[in-house]
């Protein structure tokens, strides 16, 4: 390739014709969105505080070390004050916050479990694999989460491992359609093709071919199942049948802190928030992905 100025033609530099890929321009439109970078900081900032709360905090979340000061108001002891039973209400918000980005993160991994390989074999094989999954799929989607999730809680007397199945059951169906799109979109490119045409079997050309070129909807979807399992559990804790106490959960606070909120507002300001904000940022940084990821926009 040449480039023509106005006395002579020179050639051009290899790196002036360098084609980006599109993980390059992914990246650049999501660095341009600076509300879902600010989000994927505040998360950053959430996660790294509940996985080094041991070292943040010198109490215990089940430590009842302050009896005489039961609901006592914010401190410079206290940051977010004392709860009913006498423990560091910021303690238990940030032990909370190991048990909510928890449950959001292996329900999130056991959606993307159940719908990457549905998703993958509705948007291939088409025809009746198609009708059938997608059957499936409406009949998850026309059925509130919130009441089968009641139902199955109630069965299962809630519980930590029985939260993530639940908001597992409910968060696939968004996973396996994101995954069906993207691969109705490359099931006739000429690569896949040429790997018939080779005598690739369907399940070769799925998780070999397929697969690996829709990384953007699997990342999508697995960021955007996590404050949906994280808002069930807080439902579910706050109805009283989720994760069961002594272990800190937002949901249980903010169910405990309805009690008080008329004289003891700090009992339920502060679990709300803390579900309010992760819950926000987590949303915020998957529509960025997902904006980033969008193949009809183009780089510039």
């Amino acid at each position: 390739m040449t480039e023509i100025t106005s006395d002579h033609i020179v050639l051009a530099k290899p790196e002036a014709v360098r084609q980006r890929s599109p993980l390059y321009f992914a990246w650049r439109r999501f660095v341009a969105n600076k509300l879902a970078v600010g989000a994927g900081i505040v998360l950053l900032i959430i996660v790294l505080a509940a996985v080094f709360a041991p070292l943040i905090t010198t109490t215990g979340p089940n430590d009842q070390a302050f009896l005489t000061s039961a609901r006592a108001f914010p401190s410079p002891s206290h940051w977010f004050g004392v709860d009913d039973l006498g423990r560091d209400l910021f303690t238990r918000i940030l032990y909370g916050a190991q048990v909510s980005l928890g449950i959001g993160l292996s329900a999130a991994v056991f959606s993307l479990f159940i719908g990457l390989p549905l998703g993958a074999l509705a948007g291939y094989l088409g025809g009746g694999v198609d009708w059938a999954i997608m059957r499936v799929i409406e009949l998850f989607s026309v059925v509130p989460p919130l009441l089968a999730a009641l139902l199955l809680a109630t069965l299962t007397r809630g519980g930590f491992w029985a939260i993530i199945l639940i908001a597992g059951m409910f968060g696939w169906k968004d996973v396996a359609l994101l995954v069906r799109a993207q691969i109705k979109s490359f099931r006739e490119k000429e690569f896949i093709m040429a790997a018939q045409a080779l005598g690739a079997s369907p399940w070769q050309i799925i998780w070999r071919h397929l697969i690996p070129n829709s990384v953007s909807p699997i990342i999508v979807g697995f960021v955007l199942a996590i404050p949906l399992a994280m808002m069930l559990e807080a439902s579910l804790g706050f109805l009283g049948i989720g994760v069961q106490p002594p272990t800190p959960s937002w949901g249980q606070m903010i169910n405990t802190g309805m009690n008080f909120m008329f004289f003891y507002w700090h009992l339920e300001l502060f679990p709300t928030a803390a579900l309010a904000v992760t819950i926000l940022a987590a949303s915020l940084l998957g529509d960025g992905l997902r904006d980033a990821f969008d193949p009809t926009l183009k780089g510039r």
